[in-house]
């Protein structure tokens, strides 16, 4: 007989990544297409994909357990990305 573990921690992990996909979608048919809207949904997706990375190495590369050191720099590696992304975003509209 094959027993299966069962790990609710990795399930709802899993649950909050899938939802946080599906809120793409959301995102993507929710709004007018304009301008404005264009900026806040890319923003809004921008900052979804980053919650996303910070779970995937919090659970999936097991940085949770590792040293406090490298908690921070995986935490400082995602603001780093995020902020550059957010301000190639809103340096591109502006030139726009």
């Amino acid at each position: 007989m094959i027993r299966i573990r069962f790990n609710k921690r990795l399930l709802a992990v899993w649950v909050v990544l899938a939802s946080l996909t599906l809120s793409y979608l959301w995102l993507d048919y929710a709004v007018e297409p304009s301008p404005k809207a264009s900026a806040v949904v890319t923003a809004s997706v921008i900052v979804i994909a980053l919650i996303k990375v910070r779970i995937i190495f919090r659970e999936f590369m097991e940085v949770r357990q590792s040293p406090a050191v490298l908690r921070r720099l995986t935490d400082a590696c995602v603001l780093l990305v995020g902020a550059a992304l957010l301000g190639s975003h809103l340096a591109g509209m502006m030139l726009h």
